[in-house]
């Protein structure tokens, strides 16, 4: 297997290296790719060294069976047909593609089949805060269907990547230091605060953000679930929480939901609030599943049911879920 990752300086690329490692993914030759500012660096993968190369429009892409990409939206539009153009595979982590109806966007837990059809090569890995919430949401679909969902995010600083987090990691020694506080990855200083933006507004009021939570949703359960997001930054370093209500067609008890969470597909049941068990942030980064807590009955609507989940947005919000996708292919054998 010939794989590639673009964009392997960044805090996903690096996601890419440890997740394609940990899971002893099976890798003969492996590529890197990445802006004149990396091209050169080195990085050790399976006690190798391998250089970063200069990501051109040429041929270095003949021969690879799957190229994770996690440059940004502009650089997977302006190189995807060089990449896809000998048959690899492109599992992008960027938002360039994923609305696209000929597209498939794919969370393996929820709709691993629709990786099949990828009439363009091009397969879209969804938002960060979207992967881990249809996890949850699916566990519960299978019961009964779910029509509405309100949701507020809680986004670590690493959801803006690796210069983010060392920017708020100077935030707060400037701001115990008495210094002024440098601010350029955020609107706003983010230690000690809170910011209710994440991406632009759109002309309804809701961030980019928010409404990539609403169409992303549908669009991986095909479904007609309504989703009305609020996405807030939070002075956490890295792993999302989000709070999530759903109402749905019958009621669904919270032993029900309970066990439904404990056995759902890349989930983990920690909730025991007795015990003053639930998921937090500070605990779970690096971790592959999404944890679920404080699920309990809605009290304004008898089919309503509230709960919360964290994840690593880096790893199964990004580079773990476009990984396990590749790892549905080979198992499927529909590549390589």
């Amino acid at each position: 297997m010939k794989v590639a990752i673009v964009g392997a300086s960044g805090a996903v690329g690096q996601e890419f290296l440890r997740v394609l490692d940990e899971r002893n993914f099976p890798v003969d030759e492996l590529l890197l790719f990445g802006s004149s500012r990396s091209a050169g660096r080195k990085y050790t993968f399976r006690d190798k060294e391998i250089e970063v190369k200069l990501l051109q429009h040429n041929d270095d892409f003949k021969g690879v069976d799957i190229a994770f990409t996690s440059a940004g939206a502009g650089t997977s539009k302006e190189f995807a047909d060089t990449i896809t153009k000998y048959g690899a595979v492109m599992i992008d982590n960027s938002s360039a593609f994923r609305m696209d109806a000929d597209i498939p966007l794919v969370v393996p837990e929820v709709n691993p089949e629709d990786a099949l059809n990828r009439p363009r090569g091009i397969i879209a890995n969804p938002n960060c805060t979207t992967i881990q919430m249809v996890v949850a949401l699916k566990a519960i679909e299978n019961l009964t269907h779910i029509k509405r969902v309100h949701v507020s995010t809680y986004q670590a600083a690493s959801g803006a990547g690796a210069a983010a987090m060392d920017e708020l990691y100077e935030q707060y020694r400037q701001v115990l230091a008495g210094e002024p506080v440098t601010v350029e990855k955020f609107a706003y200083q983010l230690a000690f605060n809170l910011i209710p933006q994440i991406d632009v507004f759109t002309d309804n009021g809701y961030t980019k953000e928010e409404m990539k939570m609403y169409n992303e949703t549908r669009k991986i359960m095909h479904s007609d679930v309504k989703v009305s997001a609020t996405c807030v930054r939070v002075p956490a370093l890295r792993s999302h929480s989000e709070s999530i209500w759903i109402e749905t067609e019958r009621p669904v008890s919270v032993e029900e939901a309970r066990k439904a969470f404990a056995e759902g597909e890349g989930l983990v049941l920690m909730d025991n609030p007795e015990k003053k068990e639930y998921p937090m942030p500070l605990f779970l980064a690096g971790k592959d599943p999404v944890y679920v807590g404080r699920i309990r009955k809605d009290l304004t609507n008898e089919n309503g049911l509230t709960f919360w989940i964290v994840g690593d947005q880096i790893k199964k919000g990004a580079a773990l879920n476009a990984v396990q996708i590749a790892e549905y292919l080979i198992k499927v054998k529909n590549i390589g």
